[in-house]
C-alpha cells in the first residue's frame, strides 16, 4: 500500500482523492438545491465543516489574540462569498462549467505580474477555454458566469489571505476558526431554510448536507494538511487541475450534467493553462537565483562553451 508521503505516488493519490472529494461533495450538495437553494447549501456545508475542523484543531485560547485571528476572520467572509457564488453558478450553469471558470481566479493569481512568454501563453490558453466553455452553448446564463467569475475573484482572495492567516496561527487552527465563522456568517440561512422545510424533509436535507460538508470541506482540508506537510507547494498547485475535470465527471455521473465536445475542450485548456502556469513555476525561479550567485568572470576571461550555452 502507498504511504502519503509527499514526493511519492501516495501524496499524489492522496491528492487527487481530495480534489475529487470536493466535487463529488458539491454535486451531492446540489441535489438538495430544489428544498433549500445554494444558500441553503451552503449554510449547511460551513455548519458541518465547522464542527469537524474545530474539533481536529482544537484552537488554544492563549493562541487567540485579535491580531493572530484577525486573517482568519476575514478569510471566513472570503469563504461566505466564494461558497454562496459557487454554488449559485452551479445552479445556473452546471458544476463543471462552473468550478473551471472558478479556476480562472487562482491562475490570473499565479499569472498576475509575469512577464514570462510561457505565461502568456497560459494566459491565451486559458481565454480560448473561457470562450469555448460559454461561447459554444447557446443561450448559457450570463449571471451564472458572472458568478463563477465572482467565485474566482473569492478563490484569489482566499489563497492570499490563508497565507496571511497560516502564519498568524499553528497548524489548521486558521482554517477552523474561517469556517466557524463562515457558518455564524450563515446560521440566519439555514435557521430560515430550516424553518421553511416540510418535517419529513429535514432529515433528507440534514443528511445530504452532511455528507457534502465532510466531503466538500473537512475531509480535503484534513488531507491537505497532512500532504503539504512534505509535498511540495509546486507540486500540489499542479495537482489541483484535476478540480474542473473531477467536477465534470461529478456533474455527469451525480447531476446527469452532460458537456458538450466544445466545451470539454474549454475545460482541457484552463486545465493545461493552469499546469504551464504554475507547474513550471518552481523551475524559473531557481535557474535565476542560481545564475545570481554565480560570480562574474573578469573581463579579460573567455567563458567556457559550456557555461556560455547555459547563460544564452
Amino acid at each position: 500500500m502507498a504511504r502519503m508521503s509527499g514526493d511519492g505516488i501516495g501524496g499524489g493519490v492522496a491528492v487527487v482523492g481530495g480534489a475529487t472529494s470536493v466535487q463529488v461533495g458539491a454535486a451531492i450538495g446540489a441535489t438538495i438545491f430544489p428544498l433549500v437553494g445554494p444558500a441553503g447549501a451552503v449554510a449547511l456545508r460551513q455548519l458541518v465543516a465547522a464542527v469537524a475542523l474545530l474539533a481536529i484543531a482544537r484552537p488554544r485560547r492563549r493562541d487567540l489574540t485579535w491580531p493572530a485571528v484577525r486573517p482568519a476572520m476575514l478569510l471566513g467572509g472570503v469563504l461566505v462569498v466564494m461558497n454562496l457564488t459557487l454554488y449559485a453558478a452551479i445552479e445556473r450553469i452546471g458544476l463543471g462549467p462552473a468550478v473551471t471558470i472558478e479556476f480562472l481566479g487562482p491562475l490570473a493569481l499565479a499569472l498576475l505580474g509575469s512577464r514570462r512568454r510561457l505565461d502568456l501563453v497560459a494566459a491565451i490558453l486559458a481565454a480560448a477555454g473561457v470562450v469555448l466553455l460559454t461561447g459554444t452553448v447557446p443561450g448559457i446564463d450570463l449571471l451564472g458566469v458572472v458568478f463563477a467569475l465572482t467565485a474566482g475573484a473569492a478563490w484569489a482572495a482566499y489563497i492570499l489571505l490563508s497565507q496571511r492567516a497560516g502564519r498568524s496561527l499553528p497548524g489548521v487552527q486558521a482554517t477552523a476558526i474561517a469556517t466557524a465563522v463562515a457558518a455564524i456568517l450563515t446560521a440566519p440561512l439555514l435557521v430560515v431554510v430550516l424553518l421553511g422545510l416540510e418535517p419529513g424533509a429535514i432529515a433528507l436535507v440534514l443528511g445530504v448536507g452532511t455528507i457534502a460538508g465532510l466531503l466538500s470541506s473537512a475531509l480535503p482540508y484534513s488531507i491537505d494538511l497532512v500532504v503539504l506537510r512534505r509535498m511540495p507547494r509546486q507540486r500540489f498547485a499542479v495537482l489541483q487541475s484535476v478540480h474542473p475535470a473531477s467536477a465534470a465527471l461529478a456533474g455527469l455521473v451525480i447531476l446527469g450534467q452532460a458537456i458538450a465536445p466544445w466545451q470539454l475542450a474549454g475545460l482541457a485548456l484552463v486545465t493545461a493553462a493552469n499546469v504551464l502556469a504554475v507547474g513550471f513555476r518552481a523551475r524559473t525561479p531557481a535557474r535565476t537565483r542560481t545564475r545570481a550567485r554565480r560570480p562574474a568572470a573578469p573581463p579579460s576571461a573567455a567563458a567556457p562553451p559550456s557555461a556560455a550555452a547555459a547563460t544564452s
